[in-house]
Formats: structure tokens, sequence, C-alpha cells
């Protein structure tokens, strides 16, 4: 187990990164404003089980064998990207008041649509941080920094600092989806307004994309 002054410094770093503009936030404040602070939230809960998932690697070992594979990163990479172009499609078609329309489909009851739309932005989240390779590199050079032997089980002291590092996500991010959400649900009265901010989400997707696929180790 860390120290205490350990966990509360490594809090601190951690709440700096996430509020830096970066594809997670960018991906939160659109996704929010696009969708409602609801789906926002679902989308910050996916990006922190992606980050369960990175953590693992790191206290386990797999992230350095991962990161010395340029096989394995570049596979990874252009799987994110290719998500994210698909996202960016998505959302250039993507008209006015589709949202309700689906949650007004008459073929599923509407607790089960909202579920089901609720799942699907989680999982998004979680292919969104997991597909992302720079990730698992960030972590394997950032958490192990906080990290003391004398503490104890390296290990263990990762999965610490992992869970330190998602709820602080959590925390920023939700505060970025709550604020984004509510801009939105402003923007969302305007037909046109909707319009326009579906072709900048797409658009913005589609830059990710471009760089995710450009990035090198």
């Amino acid at each position: 187990m860390p120290a205490i002054e350990t966990l509360v410094a490594f809090f601190g770093v951690s709440a700096l990164l996430a509020l830096t503009p970066g594809p997670d936030n960018i991906f939160v404040l659109l996704q929010s404003a696009q969708h409602g602070w609801r789906t926002g939230m679902c989308v910050v809960l996916g990006l922190c089980l992606g980050l369960v998932g990175h953590t693992t690697a790191v206290a386990l070992g797999l992230a350095a064998v991962f990161a010395a594979s340029s096989v394995a990163f570049s596979v990874l990479k252009f799987c994110g990207a290719a998500y994210l172009a698909w996202l960016a499609w998505g959302a250039l078609r993507a008209r006015p008041g589709s949202d309700e329309v689906r949650a007004q489909d008459g073929c599923a009851p509407a607790e089960r649509a909202a579920v089901s739309g609720a799942l699907r932005m989680v999982g998004r989240g979680v292919v969104m941080n997991l597909t992302n390779p720079k990730v698992l590199v960030f972590f394997l050079a950032f958490l192990p920094q906080f990290t003391d032997p004398a503490q104890g089980s390296m290990a263990q002291q990762v999965m610490v600092l992992g869970v330190v590092f998602m709820l602080t996500t959590l925390l920023v991010f939700g505060a970025i989806a709550c604020f984004s959400g509510v801009f939105g649900a402003l923007l969302q009265r305007s037909a046109r307004a909707q319009r326009l901010l579906n072709r900048v989400a797409g658009l913005v997707f589609l830059g990710l994309a471009l760089r995710l696929a450009t990035v090198q180790r």
C-alpha cells in the first residue's frame, strides 16, 4: 500500500492530467453535448472500466511485453483509429432528433431501450480506452514512479494507484459530462444547432482517428 503522502500527490497529478485536453475528455465532452449528461456519464464509466484493464496489465507485467512489440502496438492503434472513424461516420450521418426516434420505437419498451442505450455507451467508453495503446504505455511509465519497494508488493501498489487514478478520472470527467450535457441540452432545442453539433463531433472524431493512426511509440 503506497504511503498517504504518495496517494495525495498522485491524486493531484492525476487530476491535472484528467483536465489536460486529450482524446478521452474530448470524447466525453462531445458525447455529452450530443446525447445528454446521462449518456456522458455512461461513457465515463466505460472509460474507467478500460483503465482497470490497463492497470491490471501493468501490475501483471503484460504492459511491458506489449510495449516491446511494435506489431501489437500497431494493431491496437489501428483498431482504435477504425473505431473512431466509425463513430465519425455515424455522427456525420446523424439526423436531428434521431436519438428520440430510436427511444420511442415500438419494437421495444422504453425502459429496455434506455438500458440497452446505456450499456452501448459504456461499451463505447471501454473500447475507446482499451484500443488506445498510448494509455497503456503511459500507465507503464507513470504508475511505477509512485511505487516504493519498501511499502510492499509492487503489483498491489500499482493496483491501488490505478484505482485512485480511476476515481480521479470519474470525478473530473463526470464534471465535464454534466457541464457539457447541460450546455448541449440547450443546443438540442434547435435542429440547426443539433446538425452543426453532429458535424463538429464527426470532424473531431475523424481528427482523433487520424491522430491515433499516426501516433508512434
